[in-house]
């Protein structure tokens, strides 16, 4: 079975999503022939600086910052059921598209899903910055990508066109926002759901897989 999740690595609902998805998965007789694939989505595609998330949302959403930190707070104690420590207050906001290029590009490295965790870790409970190169070496050093092999990917502007690609493809499938989580291309989930919803899915999925191998 494959996974597809969309997400952005500045979308703190994607991280608490990916914590559900995993924690069905624990629960998943089958886990081990679940393959789980990212997939590219800008929540921001038009931003070109880097600036405060406070004052960004603030702007966004025409409510002021107090409010916005008020947001923050509620997120923050939904990720801490997940067992996730978040700390966004000081977070930025900027541009996600290298660093979609280069989750995109790890997956031929059999990097992709420890760089997506440590990116997720990295922005939202370390307070750090996902939108310079140097920012993106920093994370992938990490976990175990030669800082010259991710200079390369990010000078050359590999995977460009498969980063575009990833939101049309999400946009035919109907997807507004994410996170969005779609099991074989044939069952979706929008947004962080209940763990319930994940592990209702699963199953739905793999029942639908096995009786099409049966016939």
């Amino acid at each position: 079975m494959i996974i597809d999740v969309w997400s952005d690595v500045v979308c703190p609902w994607c991280f608490i999503g990916k914590r559900r998805l995993e924690n069905a998965l624990s629960q998943f007789e089958h886990r081990d022939e679940v393959h789980i694939r990212h997939r590219a989505f800008q929540l921001q595609p038009e931003i070109k600086e880097t600036v405060p998330t406070v004052a960004l949302l603030s702007k966004n959403y025409g409510i002021n910052e107090a409010q916005v930190r008020q947001m923050q707070n509620n997120v923050c104690s939904i990720a801490d059921g997940e067992g996730l420590c978040y700390e966004l207050e000081n977070t930025l906001s900027g541009n996600t598209f290298d660093a979609h290029r280069l989750l995109l590009w790890s997956a031929g490295v059999d990097k992709q899903p420890q760089l997506l965790e440590a990116m997720y870790s990295a922005y939202f409970e370390k307070g750090r910055s996902l939108f310079s190169h140097s920012d993106l070496v920093s994370v992938a050093l990490e976990v175990g990508i030669e800082a010259d092999e991710t200079e390369e990917v990010l000078i050359s502007g590999k995977y460009t066109e498969e980063v575009i690609a990833d939101r049309k493809l999400a946009s035919q499938l109907g997807a507004t926002g994410v996170p969005f989580f779609v099991f074989d291309m044939k069952y979706g989930i929008s947004g962080a759901q209940p763990l319930e919803a994940f592990t209702q899915t699963l199953q739905t999925a793999w029942e639908a897989r096995e009786n099409i191998l049966a016939e």
